[in-house]
């Protein structure tokens, strides 16, 4: 999809990407057949997202933003107004490309580097298992809604609608302050 990750900037920079979920449904419609797994790689932000990405004939999903922040991730600890956080950039932030990662983006001889993608902090959140734990459950739930019983059927069965932004709206918590954090939800 190009740019649908949460600290990459290339839509913008570059004016280049389609949204993730177009270039899954129309990357898997033109593997079909090939055996040829196609992967989701940005925009997850929900375990949602993830149920949707498979739907739309992903294999798989790669996790960037939804994994920074546990303890196994790499990143500096960072203590900000009380609360812990983790540092977490991309590959085409400013500090990777000076890393080494400024070949993948066609400027090994550059002197002065045009990055996409930024540097920033993230919410610490505990250890791996425990997202991946709630991940894994809204995934579960997701495919019982839907009566998969595997990834295949998923990708198969999995019927979409379009929705409206009053229908986003409403699919969130409203009407309401959120006093206790759920483990699998934050506004964002």
């Amino acid at each position: 999809g190009i740019g649908p990750g949460s600290i990459c900037t290339t839509r913008v920079v570059a004016g280049i990407g389609v949204p993730q979920i177009t270039a899954v449904y129309d990357c898997a419609r033109a593997a079909e057949g090939t055996g040829i797994p196609i992967i989701a790689d940005g925009g997850i932000q929900y375990s949602g997202d993830i149920a949707k990405a498979l739907g739309a004939g992903a294999s798989c999903v790669m996790l960037g933003n939804l994994l920074a922040g546990t303890e196994e991730a790499p990143g500096e600890m960072i203590i900000y107004q009380g609360k812990n956080y983790k540092s977490y950039r991309g590959m085409g932030s400013l500090g990777a490309m000076q890393a080494g990662s400024k070949d993948r983006y066609f400027q090994q001889n550059a002197k002065k580097l045009v990055p996409e993608g930024i540097e920033g902090r993230i919410p610490y959140k505990g250890h791996v298992s425990d997202v991946l734990f709630q991940l894994i459950g809204g995934l579960r739930a997701s495919m019982g809604y839907c009566g998969a019983k595997d990834i295949k059927a998923m990708n198969e069965e999995t019927q979409f609608i379009q929705i409206t932004g009053a229908g986003l709206r409403e699919s969130h918590p409203h009407d309401v302050s959120i006093t206790k954090e759920a483990p699998n939800y934050s506004m964002k």
